[in-house]
């Protein structure tokens, strides 16, 4: 028999997403992000789930061949761009949109004989310094890409740094968004400006295009819980209790011996570690459900296993069924408790975990 572990993939919650967040910006078209393989959800899945999206956004190039090989028609875009000379000829034989993003692939274009023109995305750092040609430097980028036969459109974009953050004073959104639109004012071409924060909080700043990623997977950026903005989970996690120990005051729990229990108490295995994808780095006290009842991680996490106190639900046994993330417990709230995001759950959860889809 498999391993009791098991990632249920719910597709018509992909789609539920994709519609919220189109409701957030209902006169703008969608790339859906579907990168690190769709954010641990499987490629494939993404694309069904979010056929009705106007594009699919990624970072692998291989990624995006194979959504032409599953019979993805639409517009693809890589969302950094190339990374080598070579990648030029399989996007443009694909028909792969790319970002554009610094100096050296503007070189790689101007440098290529390719069979077909590409549309790129020429990507302004505003203000969150990671990718992107600073405001001063965009108009000499964007008019050497104008030069080129092989360009065919040229979209503009740029990432928003804060868009979850209202209160950070360092880099705001609207900050960012004034030199983004100082800067292309005088400029053609569509705009694409929000990720899954800016399309919750912040419709203000759509453009032409919006870019979500987590809220599609049912998850959010550190904002208010999913389920506020009628988001629903679209991995669930689940489990079993695979063995029972029961302890006396005093003893430890787990590698380390980390925790210590205050009373007699039953301590529940789950067949879930790290080497699954569960954070290992989860404290006692993280929620998880048994049996439909909310109780917690105790112990540290092993590479195969977890340890979860039973004392709320003392007719668990061995079978019991257990719930790590999703329908009826958000992973935010997991992440929170591990002192991590939602979006490293999902895209943690290991080859060996099977999955299934409904």
């Amino acid at each position: 028999m498999p391993r009791p572990l098991v990632a249920t993939i719910e597709i018509s919650a992909l789609q539920h997403n994709l519609a919220v967040a189109q409701s957030c910006a209902p006169r703008t078209k969608v790339w859906a992000v579907v990168k690190a393989n769709a954010y641990g959800h499987g490629l494939a899945r993404g694309m069904q789930g979010f056929a009705a999206a106007h594009g699919l956004g990624l970072i692998e190039v291989d990624g995006a061949v194979h959504l032409r090989e599953f019979g993805w028609s639409g517009p693809i875009l890589l969302l950094e761009g190339v990374f080598e000379p070579a990648d030029l000829q399989v996007v443009a034989k694909h028909q792969i949109q790319i970002a554009v993003h610094c100096r050296e692939q503007i070189d790689m274009l101007e440098r290529a004989q390719l069979a077909s023109q590409v549309d790129v995305h020429l990507k302004m750092n505003s203000g969150m310094n990671r990718l992107g040609f600073k405001p001063d430097a965009y108009r000499s980028a964007y008019d050497r890409l104008r030069a080129l036969p092989i360009v065919r459109n040229i979209a503009l974009m740029t990432h928003f740094a804060n868009a979850d953050d209202a209160a950070n004073l360092r880099m705001p959104l609207a900050e960012q968004l004034r030199r983004f639109q100082e800067t292309t004012a005088e400029l053609p071409g569509e705009r694409s400006l929000s990720n899954s924060a800016a399309c919750l909080l912040h419709p203000e700043a759509a453009g032409d295009w919006i870019r979500p990623g987590i809220m599609l997977y049912g998850a959010t950026p550190g904002v208010k819980s999913a389920a506020a903005f009628g988001l629903k989970p679209a991995m669930t996690l689940t489990s079993e209790i695979i063995g029972i120990q029961q302890i006396s005051a005093g003893e430890t729990v787990g590698y380390g011996s980390g925790f210590v229990a205050d009373a007699s108490m039953k301590v529940g295995i789950v067949a879930c570690g790290y080497a699954d994808g569960y954070p290992r780095h989860a404290p006692t006290g993280t929620p998880i459900v048994v049996d439909g009842v909310r109780t917690r991680v105790v112990g540290r996490v092993s590479m195969d296993m977890i340890c979860v106190d039973l004392a709320p639900i003392p007719q668990a046994h061995v079978g019991s069924s257990v719930t790590l993330w999703g329908e009826g417990l958000p992973i935010d709230e997991v992440a929170t408790a591990a002192g991590t995001v939602g979006y490293e759950l999902m895209c943690a959860l290991a080859p060996r975990v099977r999955v299934i889809e409904k």
